[in-house]
């Protein structure tokens, strides 16, 4: 089995590094812009020169070089790569989002499926114990049927920071919007929980704290020369250098010493004041969900929070569950007859699995496997069933810069009617 890498980020590198660990398949081949990035996959994978392309267009030029192809670049290169991919006859491991455009989103779903082709996205929380425990708990209807859902996605500070205000996904314009690039994992989640489609959605956030009018006195454009850097929790050298050889200080530089580490503080994008960055995503989001079946939900993302974690209450007729999988722990608790006699109660800590979103990454990768080995004909996390996350996502920024609320079929109609127009002006 040969798979191919376009991106040699985290995330590509990641599932790349896991399935050639794990001689599953062999990495024939790596695309990726950055040079650095690009040599240091080829080396670990042992890729070799001719197989490494700094462009996607150099690689499709060359010919179908594996039987499936990883496609974890930047969110507004999905989907022409993704196209592309499937004209040559690629089986497709893609990354989320599947596309910030839902219109687009909707020509690979289209287009996967005619052609025959597979296409997973990663959603990975379908693939942990912690989420995959909670849906066996609902299904088995132990506790009758869900009304309610509460779910928080806390991306901690500093990972709000990093990633959303001077990372890749800090501008809309750039990558996505932040309720589609973080939180479809979170509307794909909850879809899957209530196994229903949404009816309608509202919305409300904002970008509330990281811009200039919050920066300290004295403050400057870069933390390297800053003189309020000793009493702000965001400066650059705090962030990095006590994290030097992990997430995030390797996204920083390939030389994870206190002098490479300082270098890239100074000159690159990791050093720049939080407060005066080109960020326009909210760091703050609020959004309102109705199913089609009755279930009600509240969503809140929020970079506002100490941890990174996801925490949940599902309520149902009789009992509620409450999980947060930072601690790995799902409670489930029958309702008393009032407030004196004692309830029933009984915790659950899921199993640990090894790597990376509480063992999603690889389970996902495993899944992805049996697919393209025929050992599964279906995944759970197929492009058929990814779609209506992203529609969710889309519809909940459209409602927080609107100030409407979105019914769901409405706009999937209004989406198909406008892909359809643009399909046809594209014939002629």
């Amino acid at each position: 089995m040969k798979i191919a890498l376009v991106g040699a980020g985290q995330r590509g590198m990641t599932y790349a590094t896991y399935v050639y660990q794990s001689k599953k398949a062999e990495i024939a081949a790596v695309v990726e812009p950055d040079e650095i990035r690009r040599k240091a996959a080829a080396d670990l994978f042992k890729i070799p020169t001719k197989m490494q392309f700094a462009s996607v267009d150099e690689f499709y030029q060359a010919g179908k070089a594996a039987d499936a192809v990883i496609i974890a670049s930047m969110d507004r290169d999905h989907y022409s790569q993704t196209m592309a991919a499937l004209d040559m006859g690629y089986d497709i491991l893609l990354e989320k989002p599947i596309s910030p455009d839902p219109r687009e989103t909707l020509d690979i779903k289209e287009k996967a499926n005619k052609l025959n082709l597979n296409v997973v996205v990663c959603h990975v929380l379908r693939y942990t114990n912690f989420f995959s425990t909670i849906k066996n708990i609902i299904d088995s209807n132990e506790l009758g049927k869900v009304i309610s859902i509460q779910h928080n996605e806390n991306i901690g500070n500093f990972h709000m920071a990093h990633s959303f205000v001077r990372g890749n996904w800090r501008n809309s314009t750039l990558s996505s919007p932040l309720i589609m690039q973080k939180s479809c994992h979170d509307m794909d989640i909850l879809t899957w929980l209530t196994d229903s489609e949404a009816k309608r959605i509202s919305s409300f956030g904002s970008l509330k704290y990281f811009k200039e009018e919050n920066a300290p006195a004295n403050s400057s454009d870069r933390c390297y020369n800053c003189q309020a850097a000793a009493d702000c929790r965001f400066d650059a050298r705090k962030a990095y250098l006590p994290a030097a050889g992990d997430w995030p200080a390797t996204l920083l530089s390939q030389d994870q010493s206190e002098k490479g580490l300082l270098k890239a503080i100074e000159k690159g994008p990791y050093g720049r004041c939080v407060y005066r960055c080109d960020n326009d995503v909210c760091d703050n989001q609020v959004v309102l969900i109705e199913f089609k079946n009755g279930v009600t939900v509240s969503f809140n993302l929020s970079g506002f929070t100490n941890k990174m974690c996801r925490t949940i209450k599902v309520m149902c007729e009789n009992g509620e569950i409450r999980g947060d999988d930072s601690k790995n722990i799902i409670e489930i608790t029958r309702f008393g007859s009032n407030a004196v006699n004692q309830y029933e109660q009984k915790v659950i800590h899921p199993g640990i699995v090894e790597g990376a979103h509480g063992g999603g990454d690889i389970g996902l990768m495993n899944d992805f496997i049996k697919l393209l080995n025929k050992r599964e004909s279906v995944s759970k996390s197929s492009i058929n069933q990814s779609v209506e996350s992203h529609i969710m996502a889309y519809a909940a920024e459209e409602s927080r810069i609107s100030g409407k609320v979105i019914d769901i079929d409405e706009l999937k109609q209004n989406l198909m009617l406008e892909d359809s127009s643009y399909n046809k002006s594209v014939v002629r």
